[in-house]
């Protein structure tokens, strides 16, 4: 483990932590002793003086040692029951004091839970039992308060531990996004916590960056798909013999190769843009204009049914859109003509024809069926509108109805006024 690593800051602060703990259970359990050493002495010794004044005196009779039972005290004279205490193996020395000049010993004893009070002076013994049960509390309360302290630190360090594991797998992970590996599985990012967000974070930030790739991938794949044909179609009429139907040919190879180019614009738009693209409020005749602009057709072939309302998109772009669904219905129309109505905040466009042959997700793939069947291809169109909209808060949905296909972009939260 790295002294710069975090992981290992944490675990010294623990040991640390732990350290301080047991030396101030030591050093707290050393001032209960000696409080309670000070205690017992307090307590015991006026009455081991007591006795030692009545035993000097020879007279130990009834009515002493009934005056020691009513203070809760019992004398033991029988060297046989002082023996049973003292020399019992569960006995416990509380308190000793020895002084050998005069050869003295005082001791204070624990059996169970009474206490004893022992005197040894030149071979003659005293033993002394308290009636009253001593149970040591503090030093109990003083056990169980280290025992949760250390358990609660001991917690809360695997607890750290865990929550911050996820940091290696992800530093690991990070390292090969530069290396294009944007399978990113590393943890439960579905708790609240800010390395979970983090990790959380970086895997969007993943998904993200393989969407672009494999969008930019698309891209340039279906440039040399789409280029080809005008290309080679324009090498061709450089090389015959040049006529004013050759000239008009060559300029509708160039026208098709420029509009190729301003839908690659927008692809390589909306694949470098953000969420947040610049949006404001713009008239649907505006729009719809522009795009028909775009397209160079006549106004004939687009009929207008809808309410000029405002709406709130990025201009360019929303044009884009429009234009590529008029020029996808104008082309696979019976009879060239698209109807552009609205419905509340929606635009909605319908035109006669076939019905699609597969479902609508299917053609927001680039150039989807173009191998099958160029006559069936809507090329880039749909997938630039489908990327355009979901821009700008729409979506696309599609709907069959007598002979009539209907395109509708459905506003998904309200925006217009």
């Amino acid at each position: 483990m790295k002294r710069e690593s975090i992981f290992f800051t944490i675990t010294v602060s623990f040991i640390i932590s732990v350290i301080l703990v047991i030396a101030s259970f030591t050093i707290l359990m050393t001032h209960n002793y000696q409080n309670k050493e000070e205690q017992l002495l307090e307590k015991y010794i006026p009455i081991i003086k007591m006795v030692l004044r009545q035993h000097n005196r020879g007279v130990v009779d009834n009515d002493f040692l009934k005056t020691l039972e009513e203070i809760n005290y019992t004398m033991f004279t029988s060297k046989k029951q002082i023996n049973k205490i003292t020399y019992n193996p569960k006995t416990k020395i509380l308190v000793e004091k020895k002084n050998f000049r005069n050869k003295t010993v005082f001791r204070v004893l624990k059996l169970k839970d009474k206490n004893y009070i022992y005197m040894k002076k030149h071979r003659k013994s005293l033993l002394i039992r308290d009636n009253i049960p001593h149970a040591n509390l503090t030093q109990l309360y003083i056990f169980l308060v280290f025992g949760i302290v250390i358990i609660t630190i001991v917690l809360m360090y695997l607890i750290t531990l865990r929550k911050l594991m996820p940091l290696k797998i992800l530093k690991d992970k990070v390292k090969h996004l530069g290396d294009e590996n944007f399978d990113f599985e590393c943890c439960d990012t579905n708790r609240k916590d800010e390395v979970s967000q983090l990790a959380l974070e970086f895997k969007n930030t993943a998904t993200k960056l393989k969407s672009i790739k494999e969008a930019r991938n698309v891209f340039i794949r279906n440039i040399m798909h789409e280029l080809k044909t005008p290309i080679t179609k324009g090498k061709f009429l450089v090389e015959i013999k040049k006529s004013e139907h050759t000239a008009d040919n060559l300029r509708e190879v160039f026208n098709k190769l420029e509009s190729l180019i301003n839908e690659f614009a927008s692809i390589e738009e909306l694949i470098s843009s953000t969420k947040n693209i610049e949006k404001n409020y713009y008239y649907i005749d505006d729009i719809v204009d522009n795009a028909i602009d775009i397209l160079m057709i006549d106004y004939e072939n687009v009929e207008q049914k809808y309410e000029n309302k405002k709406v709130f998109v990025n201009y360019k772009l929303f044009s884009v859109a429009v234009k590529n669904i008029i020029d996808n219905a104008i082309k696979y129309s019976s009879d060239k003509k698209v109807i552009i109505k609205s419905e509340g905040e929606n635009i909605i466009f319908e035109n006669k024809g076939e019905m699609l042959k597969h479902d609508l997700k299917s053609y927001y793939e680039p150039f989807f069926g173009s191998n099958e069947n160029n006559s069936n291809s809507f090329g880039l169109g749909l997938y630039i509108v489908f990327n355009i909209l979901k821009a700008n808060g729409y979506k696309l949905e599609y709907e069959y109805v007598n002979d009539t296909n209907i395109f509708k972009c459905i506003k998904e939260d309200t925006s217009t006024i």
